[in-house]
């Protein structure tokens, strides 16, 4: 192709691309602008000005529909439904009645007042997995109605509104996220239906990974992130929680309410829980316990009984245990029910008829033997090994550390004085324990 070819057709796509742009910004309606714009009748009579803008945020509609505007007359704050509304321009509304109902307005299930709930606000961008706030939010016609398309989340639009009034109506659309790709929170919006649980940006914030979900979590002010919490499920939440700064886990449990408080720690790996537990004070770890079912309460409450920086108070007790009689399927079996916690199971411990261990064997062996291998040739086969690695609940961490280096394992079983398993210590629990100044390190993260 030749320069001049090239420069045309270069040409005529910056002529394209301007004409979108422009299409896009004078089909767009920014609601920044349009808040304390003028409300006019069909004789073009100034009725009132916008407050606010009323839309159903957590319907079925993949983009929000309009559903009225709030509206100043006098001293009076009154709703105008949206179909009355004819227009909507920049910074200006035009009704297709004369009459208004001067009734209060009063919110209904649902609904979100966008400039008082969303813009400004903090929401969750879920494609780029970050917390950004609303700098302007665009409204468009579509169809027979007005949608919320759109919010923008770039600088150059929060100085925008700084300017002069013509400024602000004027949309400036340079970094929009598609409504679809955002989850805004809203003091209202839990009070909608039950299915407002399956919307699009609800269901992308269960496909984030629990290292996602706890960046998020650690970036949102208070209310947004136990709003957060709320639409997550408890193991959801509690697998974020596990990956959360331990300062942060520790004021978010202090945030939350006590009962769900304490079903969150009741969810999170026994050694996490603990952690986050000892972080509190006396009263408010007592006032979890309470609440949580007294099994798991009993066993909690045993393993802060060890000390802060020896191995037992950093073991996790999720411990998969066989004895010799038994098959490699059916230790297989036990192994498929605890999928959910298998970044905290790399082996098996076995035992004798008095919990006294005699092998703790690695899931690879399980992997490789046959089905109807009894576990007793596999703790045969590893006697050629030594005996296994142990150490005790009030080992330091610094001398299990050298330990677990020298036996190149993933973890070392805790054990009593009778040689019965009380635990597991993990390397990347150990990681953390002795490492607190570089941050959690987040092994699983990379493993994931």
């Amino acid at each position: 192709m030749s320069t001049s070819a090239r420069l045309r057709d270069r040409r005529v796509s910056l002529e394209r691309r301007a004409t979108a742009s422009k299409a896009v910004r004078t089909s767009l309606v920014s609601l920044a602008g349009l808040i304390g714009g003028q409300v006019t009748n069909q004789s073009g009579d100034e009725v009132g000005r916008v407050v606010d803008v009323v839309a159903r945020l957590y319907g079925t509609d993949s983009y929000p529909p309009v559903t009225g505007l709030i509206l100043r007359i006098g001293r009076r704050r009154t709703f105008v439904p949206a179909d009355a509304v004819g227009k909507v321009h920049a910074g200006h509304v035009r009704l297709r009645t004369a009459r208004v109902d001067l009734r209060d307005f009063v919110r209904r299930p649902g609904e979100v007042l966008l400039a008082k709930d969303v813009l400004d606000h903090q929401l969750v961008d879920v494609d780029g997995v970050q917390v950004t706030r609303a700098a302007d939010l665009y409204l468009a016609p579509l169809v027979d109605q007005i949608v919320l398309v759109g919010v923008d989340v770039s600088l150059p639009t929060l100085l925008r509104r700084l300017g002069p009034r013509r400024w602000q109506a004027r949309p400036t659309p340079e970094r929009v996220l598609d409504w679809q790709s955002v989850a805004p929170f809203a003091e209202q919006a839990t009070e909608g239906p039950p299915e407002v649980r399956l919307r699009a940006s609800r269901a992308a914030l269960h496909r984030l990974r629990p290292a996602d979900l706890a960046d998020i979590l650690e970036d949102l002010g208070r209310a947004e992130r136990q709003q957060l919490l709320g639409w997550l499920e408890p193991e959801r939440a509690a697998d974020a929680l596990e990956e959360m700064e331990p300062a942060e886990l520790q004021n978010l449990l202090r945030e939350a309410q006590p009962e769900h408080a304490a079903r969150l720690v009741d969810e999170m790996e026994p050694d996490e829980a603990t952690d986050a537990l000892r972080d509190l004070t006396r009263e408010e770890r007592e006032a979890l316990l309470t609440r949580m079912p007294k099994d798991e309460a009993a066993e909690l409450r045993r393993l802060l009984t060890h000390r802060e920086g020896t191995a037992g108070g950093a073991m996790t007790t999720l411990l998969i245990t066989a004895r010799q009689d038994e098959s490699v399927a059916e230790v297989r079996g036990r192994l498929a029910e605890q999928a959910e916690h298998r970044t905290e199971i790399d082996a098996v411990a076995v035992v004798d008829g008095t919990d006294r261990l005699l092998s703790d064997i690695p899931l690879f062996d399980l992997a490789v033997a046959e089905d109807t291998t009894p576990i007793a040739d596999l703790v045969a086969w590893r006697v050629q090994f030594g005996p296994p690695d142990t150490v005790h609940a009030d080992t330091s961490l610094a001398d299990a550390a050298d330990q677990l280096v020298a036996a190149r394992a993933s973890s070392l079983l805790v054990v009593d004085d009778s040689d019965r398993p009380l635990g597991r210590i993990l390397a990347d629990d150990l990681l953390d324990a002795l490492l607190p100044e570089r941050g959690r390190l987040h092994f699983r993260r990379f493993l994931q």
